[in-house]
Formats: structure tokens, sequence, C-alpha cells
């Protein structure tokens, strides 16, 4: 886990805070080489029981992955990384949110979480809380299911 980098399926994206290689500190030692992220699309590849998963495996581990690559090394989101993954992984489903009161509660809610920091349990049901409430989830019901 290195807590630098999270990924779309097929592409890296650097998070807030990533140290700039034209701005590290110089030393007399060889230069540390940052390690290259591996897409999520190869992460879940290498998972051997997910070969034959369902959609809605992949998707849970979809989701755990990104948060895994988010996450500092006990595994936890600080509340701004949080924020950045919902604006940058999730903005399909808050588009239109920002004025409903459910939706301010849940970002208050966010803003008052005692620790400052997510766990995995924290982030889906802010992930699920946000669902249901989204316009996005009412096109996903209209979708047309059977011909």
């Amino acid at each position: 886990m290195c807590g630098c980098m999270h990924s779309t399926q097929g592409q890296a994206l650097p998070l807030e805070g990533d140290p700039n290689p034209s701005a590290a500190p110089t030393s007399t030692s060889a230069p540390r080489k940052m390690p290259k992220s591996i897409s999520i699309s190869k992460q879940l590849a290498s998972i051997k029981a997910l070969k034959k998963g369902s959609e809605l495996e992949k998707a849970i581990a979809t989701t755990a992955l990104i948060f895994r690559n988010s996450s500092d090394p006990d595994g936890k989101l600080e509340k701004a990384t949080a924020k950045n993954l919902l604006q940058t992984q999730f903005r399909n489903f808050l588009e239109g949110q920002e004025t409903k009161p459910k939706y301010k509660d849940l970002l208050s809610e966010l803003d008052e979480h005692i620790e400052n920091k997510l766990d995995f349990e924290d982030f889906m049901v802010l992930l699920l809380s946000i669902t249901v409430t989204s316009d996005l989830l009412q096109s996903i019901w209209n979708v047309k299911i059977r011909k």
C-alpha cells in the first residue's frame, strides 16, 4: 500500500501531496526511483478468485482496490483524500447533489467524523449513502432491462 496514487481502470492518477521529483531533496546517494503504479485492471486480473467472478464481485473488488491504493499504510483514508476520490471517481453520482439537504448532511457528517480518517467500512457506507440519494441512480433504475 503506497498511499501515494489512486487508480482508475487502466490508468493511475497522482493525488494531492505527491512528491514532485524535480523538487525532491538531493543527496549524495543514488536517486530513489518511485515504483510505477499498477492499473486497477491489472490488479484485478492478478486476483485468481475473480477470473470467473461476477460483475458485482468485480465492482466491489475495484472499489476495494481504489480505496487501498489511496489509503495510508494503516488502511485508512484522510478526509481530504476521501473527498478527492469522491470528486474524481464518483463525480457522476455527485452531480446535482450539492443543493440536496441529504447530501449536505452526509458531507457534514464526514467533516464532523471524530477521526480525521475513514476506514473501508466508513468509506463504503459513504459511497452507498451518496448512491441512494443520487439523480444517477434514478437514471439507472429507468434503464430498459428486457427486450
